[in-house]
C-alpha cells in the first residue's frame, strides 16, 4: 500500500524524523490559509505548493511549485488542483490532482539521497544513500552505480551507529553534522521497521545553510500483509489513488495488477499465474493482467475475478488456467459459467484444467453451451489463446 508525501512525513516525524511543517489543502482557498503559518505577518517568504498524487517526479511534471506569499500559493493551487500530472510513474494517462500540500521553505546547501528497502538477494533490510540528491535512484544506477552506497542490517541488532557513520562520511558530509546523519538514519530505520515497511525513500535528503538535516520529501509503502497491525495507516489509503479494478479485486481477496496487454488471465497460485504470463509473452501475446484467485476461492470470488478481467476494454481473449488442488475444477468451471452467463463472453475464451475434479470440471463446460477452447498443456494453452484474438 502507497500512501502520500504528507502522510509519510506525518509517520517520520512520529519516529523523530526531522521533517519541515506543512499542512494539508484540498480548496485554493484552504492553501491560502495554511500558507499563513509559514510566511510573515506581511504575507511575505518562501512556502512550497506540492501535488498529492501516489507518483514520483512531480517536479518535473510541474507539480512541485515555490511561491511568495499568500496570493500566489492560491494561484497554484488553483492552477493544480484538477490538473492531471504525467510523470515517468504515471504513465501517459497521468494522475488527477485532488490535494496539495503547503510547506515551509528552507535555504538549501546541498541534496542527497536516502531509501530503506528489503534486499531479497541477502534477505535483509538495506538502508542506501547517494550523493545524487533529487535523481531517481534508477538513473543513477545506471549511469554511476558507484555513487549508490548501500549497508546491509543485522535484524537481530538492528542499524548500527558505526554503519551511519560510515555512509556519512561515504558521502562527504562535515564532520559536524555527522552525529545528526546518525540520529536522522537511526530514525529513518526504526520507522521503517516499525511500520512494516517495504520501502522508505527521501529524495531529496537536504543538508541546510543552517546546518540541518531535512527530509524534503518522503515517499513510503507498507506489506499490505501486515495492515492488520496498524489500523492508523490502513487508515491512510487513498482508493482515488488505486486502479479501481485492483480495488474492487481486494473486496474479494483477489490478488489482480492491471497491465497493458490484451490476453486475460485468471490462475490459481501466484507461481503458476507468473508461469502462465511468461508462456504468454513466449507464444507472442501480452497479459492484460496478473491475477492470482488463490487456493482456495470459492463459486463467487472465480466469478468476481472473471467479471473483473471482462471489464478491462483491452481484453481480446481470455486464458483460465487451474490447477485444482485445494480449489477444486468443478468450482472454477461452475464460476466460469455463471460469470459468463451474467456479463456474455464476446471474446474467445481458453481454459486449461488439471488437478483435482477436473473430468467434472470439464463436464460442466462442455454442457455449458458456452464456446470454449479447451487446452490440456499450458503451452499449448497459450498457444491458443494469442492465436484465437487475431
Amino acid at each position: 500500500m502507497n500512501i502520500h508525501e504528507y502522510q509519510a512525513k506525518q509517520i517520520l516525524g512520529k519516529y523523530g524524523v526531522t521533517v519541515p511543517r506543512g499542512k494539508i489543502a484540498f480548496t485554493p482557498a484552504e492553501a491560502e490559509e495554511a500558507a499563513r503559518e509559514f510566511l510573515s505577518e506581511d504575507g511575505k517568504g518562501v512556502c512550497v505548493v506540492k501535488a498529492q498524487i501516489h507518483a514520483g517526479g512531480r517536479g518535473k511534471a510541474g507539480g512541485v511549485k515555490l511561491a511568495r506569499s499568500r496570493e500566489e500559493v492560491g494561484k497554484i493551487a488553483a492552477e493544480l488542483l484538477g490538473k492531471v500530472l504525467v510523470t515517468h510513474q504515471t504513465g501517459q494517462q497521468g494522475k488527477e490532482v485532488k490535494k496539495i500540500y503547503v510547506e515551509e521553505g528552507c535555504a538549501i546547501d546541498k541534496e542527497l539521497y536516502l531509501g530503506v528497502v528489503v534486499d531479497r538477494s541477502t534477505q535483509r533490510v538495506a538502508i542506501m544513500a547517494s550523493s545524487e540528491g533529487g535523481v531517481e535512484i534508477e538513473e543513477v544506477a545506471a549511469r554511476s552505480p558507484e555513487k549508490i552506497l548501500k549497508e546491509f542490517i543485522d535484524p537481530a541488532v538492528g542499524l548500527q551507529a558505526f554503519q551511519a557513520r560510515k555512509l556519512a562520511f561515504a558521502l562527504g558530509l562535515d564532520k559536524s553534522l555527522v552525529g545528526k546523519a546518525v540520529k536522522f538514519m537511526t530514525a529513518l530505520y526504526n520507522a521503517f521497521v516499525s511500520s512494516d515497511c517495504s520501502m522508505a525513500e527521501i529524495n531529496p535528503l537536504v543538508i541546510t545553510k543552517g546546518g540541518d538535516i531535512i527530509a524534503l520529501d518522503a515517499k513510503m509503502s507498507f506489506d499490505d500483509n501486515s495492515l492488520f497491525r496498524h489500523k492508523d495507516i490502513e487508515g491512510m489509503r487513498d482508493l482515488d489513488e488505486e486502479d479501481p479494478k485492483e480495488v474492487a479485486a481486494s473486496r474479494y481477496n483477489l490478488n489482480y495488477v492491471a497491465l497493458d496487454g490484451t490476453i486475460g488471465c485468471m490462475v490459481n497460485g501466484a507461481g503458476l499465474a507468473m508461469a502462465t504470463m511468461d508462456m504468454i509473452k513466449l507464444s507472442g501475446g501480452f497479459p492484460s493482467n496478473f491475477l492470482d484467485v488463490g487456493g482456495g476461492a470459492n463459486k463467487e470470488q472465480v466469478t468476481a475475478a472473471f467479471k473483473l478481467i471482462m471489464s478491462d476494454e483491452k481484453v481480446k481473449a481470455v486464458l483460465v488456467n487451474i490447477f485444482g488442488g485445494i480449489m477444486k475444477c468443478d468450482i472454477i468451471a461452475e464460476g466460469i459459467i455463471a460469470a459468463a452467463k451474467e456479463v456474455g463472453i464476446k471474446v474467445p475464451l481458453v481454459v486449461r484444467l488439471q488437478g483435482t475434479n477436473v473430468e467434472q470440471g470439464r463436464k460442466l463446460l462442455a454442457e455449458s453451451g458456452l464456446n470454449i477452447i479447451t487446452a490440456e498443456k499450458m503451452d499449448e494453452a497459450a498457444e491458443k489463446v494469442v492465436k484465437s484474438q487475431k
